[in-house]
């Protein structure tokens, strides 16, 4: 293990083919014990043995097959492992610096021994192994070194196999003391994408931290940027990041970082610069029926930049040709349109919105909708006809009642039949027929009898009678007339 990370080119080298010819002029004469016995002379047997693997040429290649078909599954065992990730710095000190990094994708089948690091100094080629042997923490720390100096540092995994692939830092370390490490602040408002609208000004204030002063770098999609668009003013504590009038082609993602002696901080603000979008292509007036209009369109060819939210569809009638508004926000690339009038024509346009707003132009049906009058005739419900014809009957019977001589008094009660029945009243089963001393009334099957300043002799029993077509029936109540107190008789 210790041979292959830090002496791979010594040690290795010359042992282990040193091991692998021994054994095998060993075997050879294990294959020559069977074949002397066949064969009696000795000095033969070294020519026989030529002819031997040819004669038994059907041998070997079985041999060879197996030991081909073997080593298939060891062939990722023989694979070192990847190199270690995100390799950073943590801490400089004036004598040391710590770095920390990641395991590796793949560790290989035999999983890890461990890492190496090795460091070389700024301007030479010869790179020192910091450590004796593997270790398995993923934090190391390199002691004495220079004060002052610039040292590039590189880590490598190992396993059974062999090193990885060195991880490298890109910048060398200055080993100088860093009071505080870099770190970048990154405003709530910038950790989602920043959106503006094309020709709005772009003014965004970082603020970090790092002593001593950092170095500010700023990068759009893993490039420079462009200074005659886009200033940058970084002091001790923030960066300004300002576009005075923001284009489409401003849109990305833009990579700040902050560094101090090889210790560095990252941080990504996405910014979206959008416009209104496109108007909707293909509108098609498909289908007319009725009171009903059913349009069909595709999305706009330029979205703006941003999502379509919906499409807002209006109609014109010919004769106003003023525009209203029948949906909002659809959804949809088609709608149905209803309740249009009978005997005009009309015709529809269809906005696209996204965050910015409303397209500028609106698609416009090509050909109009006209709704066609229809004649309609009313025909009545059929219902179907009832006999409604029903002898008296009375639902509500005369009651007895007693009153006082000189006060009028009335007697109730109702009837029904069809047709309606006629009312007979009676007195002793007499009928009453005009006496002004009777008023007889019939309304809505209510039938009343007034007795006009009743006399003793106007007591007795009264008969309420109905008749019709279909039968009769009558109703009996009893009337007693009481004197005043105090009168004679």
């Amino acid at each position: 293990m210790t041979g292959k990370t830090t002496v791979p080119a010594t040690d290795p080298a010359p042992v282990a083919p040193k091991e692998e010819p021994a054994p095998a002029p060993e075997q050879p004469p294990a294959t020559e014990q069977p074949t002397a016995p066949t064969g009696e002379p000795a000095s033969i047997p070294t020519a026989e043995a030529t002819p031997a693997p040819e004669e038994g040429s059907s041998a070997p290649p079985a041999e060879l097959q197996v030991s081909a078909a073997e080593p298939e599954p060891e062939e990722p065992k023989a694979e070192p492992p990847s190199p270690p990730l995100s390799l950073a710095v943590e801490e400089v000190s004036e004598n040391s610096v710590t770095l920390t990094w990641k395991a590796p994708e793949q560790t290989g089948r035999l999983g890890l021994d461990g890492y190496v690091v090795e460091f070389c100094k700024d301007g030479s080629t010869d790179w020192i192994a910091a450590n004796q042997e593997p270790f398995l923490s993923m934090r190391y720390a390199i002691q004495n070194l220079g004060s002052g100096e610039k040292i590039h540092v590189r880590v490598k995994a190992v396993n059974a196999n062999g090193a990885s692939v060195p991880a490298t830092l890109e910048q060398p370390v200055l080993i100088k003391e860093i009071l505080q490490l870099p770190r970048i602040r990154v405003p709530r408002h910038l950790r989602q994408t920043h959106v503006r609208r094309v020709g709005d000004a772009v003014n965004l204030m970082i603020p970090f931290q790092g002593k001593p002063q950092p170095q500010v770098i700023w990068t759009k999609d893993g490039q420079p940027l462009d200074t005659k668009r886009i200033n940058i003013r970084s002091g001790e504590k923030d960066t300004i990041f300002f576009i005075r009038e923001a284009q489409r082609s401003d849109s990305g993602k833009y990579q700040l970082t902050i560094q101090i002696n090889g210790a560095e901080d990252k941080a990504t603000v996405e910014i979206q610069v959008i416009e209104p979008p496109g108007p909707p292509q293909n509108l098609k007036l498909v289908d007319v029926w009725g009171f009903n209009v059913a349009l069909e369109w595709t999305p706009p060819a330029d979205n703006g930049n941003s999502e379509i939210k919906g499409y807002v569809v209006q109609k014109s009638d010919k004769k106003s040709g003023k525009w209203f508004t029948v949906l909002e926000r659809c959804t949809r690339t088609s709608c149905t349109i209803s309740d249009l009038i009978m005997g005009n024509t009309y015709s529809f346009r269809v906005f696209a919105e996204n965050a910015s707003g409303l397209s500028e132009k609106a698609a416009v049906t090509s050909s109009s909708a006209h709704i066609k009058k229809t004649k309609t005739v009313y025909q009545p419900e059929k219902t179907p006809q009832r006999d409604m014809m029903e002898p008296p009957k009375f639902t509500q019977p005369l009651t007895d009642r007693t009153t006082t001589r000189g006060y009028s008094t009335h007697l109730f009660c109702s009837v029904r039949g069809f047709p309606q029945p006629k009312i007979i009243w009676m007195k002793n089963q007499m009928e009453i027929r005009e006496d002004p001393k009777y008023i007889a009334m019939i309304e809505q099957g209510v039938c009343s009898l007034e007795i006009r300043k009743p006399s003793p002799f106007d007591g007795g029993v009264y008969t309420c009678k109905a008749v019709n077509p279909l039968g009769e029936a009558s109703v009996d109540c009893k009337l007693d007339v009481k004197g005043k107190k105090g009168w004679g008789n």
